[in-house]
């Protein structure tokens, strides 16, 4: 795991990056909670979510938004930390030009900046979802989702309910060309203290039932999947 520093729109960016052997591996981003609550990269829940791409063969990387940690700026409501991670999906690309598929992991607020990513990049085609606030920011956007993923909640959530999570499952559900698979973890809070294990069992069999029923499948390239140039220079 190397520590990176790319550049960000608002300056630099502070990360922890994983390169797999294969030259094509496919790669992750990943996405943690809210900035002005506390959250970062070391969250429990996005480093187990990173390590889970990692020990199943991606390239996958994770970063602190603007202005937490040493990532320069400060929060913005959701509109710079999108494209603060919009630039960390460009300086993935740099690092990976021969990867066959990119996957987003977010973590409660992390997962609302993510899917809505998933929306703007054509090039992700996975996503996994951790208790999504469903109740506190609109998912409208996601009409109709473009990929299929998992979505994980824990049953015991203070500050996510599971109801309203459910609720946006089965709207996804719903739309054609999509899968989504939907786990609770009971007895589970927000932070899955406790259920640590229960949630990286959840992501170990999703990520390699996955890859195993991907690479089965034709490999259908989208109309517009276009790599966007990354604007500046990447540090390692």
């Amino acid at each position: 795991m190397a520590e990176v520093i790319f550049n960000g729109p608002e300056g630099r960016i502070e990360g922890r990056y994983h390169q797999a052997e294969q030259t094509n591996a496919p790669v992750a981003i990943v996405l943690h909670p809210h900035p002005a609550h506390g959250g970062t990269m070391n969250n429990k829940v996005a480093y187990n979510l990173y390590h889970a791409f990692a020990r199943n063969g991606f390239s996958v990387l994770r970063f602190n938004f603007r202005g937490v940690g040493r990532s320069e700026g400060k929060y913005d409501q959701g509109i710079g930390e999108l494209s603060d991670a919009a630039a960390a999906l460009d300086w993935l690309q740099i690092q990976n030009p021969n990867a066959l598929t990119y996957w987003m992991g977010g973590f409660s607020f992390g997962s609302w900046i993510g899917m809505q990513l998933l929306m703007r990049r054509p090039e992700i085609e996975g996503f996994i979802s951790i208790s999504p606030p469903a109740g506190s920011y609109d998912f409208n956007f996601l009409s109709p989702c473009p990929a299929s993923g998992l979505v994980v909640q824990g049953d015991q959530d203070s500050i996510v309910s599971e109801s309203d999570v459910a609720k946006l499952v089965d709207k996804l559900g719903k739309q054609k060309n999509t899968e989504i698979e939907y786990r609770v973890v009971l007895g589970a809070d927000h932070f899955f203290r406790n259920r640590m294990d229960e949630l990286n069992t959840h992501l170990d069999n999703y990520v390699k039932d996955r890859l195993t029923r991907d690479a089965s499948r034709p490999k259908k390239v989208k109309p517009d999947r276009r790599r966007r140039q990354p604007q500046g220079d990447a540090l390692l």
